[in-house]
């Protein structure tokens, strides 16, 4: 059976910081980044590859600016 790996994009100029995708990650592959964006908001971001693809942080984003990418091996 092939395994799969995700991979998160997120557009950082339009995260607000909301955290919501962070707490919904199964696998705890995102947290909030210690810098900002343009606009003073700390943004999520991925921290290791441990993302099985699930795309919970996607559905549950208000801002809609995730994107989950999804590879089998």
């Amino acid at each position: 059976m092939a395994k799969v790996r995700g991979a998160v994009e997120i557009d950082i100029e339009k995260c607000k910081g909301c955290e919501i995708c962070i707490n919904v990650c199964p696998t705890k592959t995102l947290k909030m980044s210690e810098a900002v964006n343009s606009k003073g908001y700390s943004f999520a971001e991925m921290i290791n590859d441990n993302c099985t693809g699930c795309t919970n942080c996607a559905l549950v984003c208000p801002e809609t600016i995730i994107t989950v990418y999804r590879k089998k091996f």
